[in-house]
């Protein structure tokens, strides 16, 4: 599994690389998860989020949190040969909305980072929260997944 980061915030948030590399090998595990994915996270500000917010799903507004699941199944170059990672989607997280966010509700600035990233990562892996009974499957799982991860020390 490879997880590829970037920050766009020009904050100082490197560390959360291998924290986040950590979660994906708790979900992953967790779950089953045996393909080599790939996933992408990138730290935006309000701006960039709102930009891709708008352009893409045509709500204009500032979120904590956008996931893009992709499909290779259908891939016109056909299967992936040997253990070549496959991308599984992108995440974008937004850090400023993420922080007022924390404090809103009174989580650690870190757990509200790193929650954010489960939750993208679980609709990367078809979980959702649209009806209740998918909201009921996807809750508990984020807070599990956290949980193991926190458990171990991270």
């Amino acid at each position: 599994m490879e997880l590829c980061f970037e920050d766009l915030t020009g904050g100082s948030y490197a560390h959360l690389e291998e924290l986040y590399l950590g979660l994906m090998e708790t979900a992953f595990s967790l779950l089953k998860v045996k393909e080599n994915y790939e996933v992408d996270v990138s730290l935006v500000d309000e701006k960039t989020i709102q930009d891709i917010n708008r352009d893409y799903r045509g709500i204009d507004r500032v979120t904590d949190v956008i996931s893009f699941a992709f499909n290779d199944d259908k891939s016109e170059l056909g299967a992936i040969i040997g253990d070549a990672p496959r991308l599984l989607g992108e995440i974008f997280i937004c850090v400023p909305r993420a922080l007022e966010q924390a404090k809103e509700i009174g989580n650690s600035d870190r757990r509200e980072l790193l929650f954010l990233f489960v939750h993208g990562l679980l609709h990367l892996l078809g979980y959702d929260h649209m009806k209740k009974e998918d909201e009921e499957v996807m809750f508990p799982l984020q807070e599990k997944i956290l949980s193991a991860f926190e458990a171990k020390g991270e």
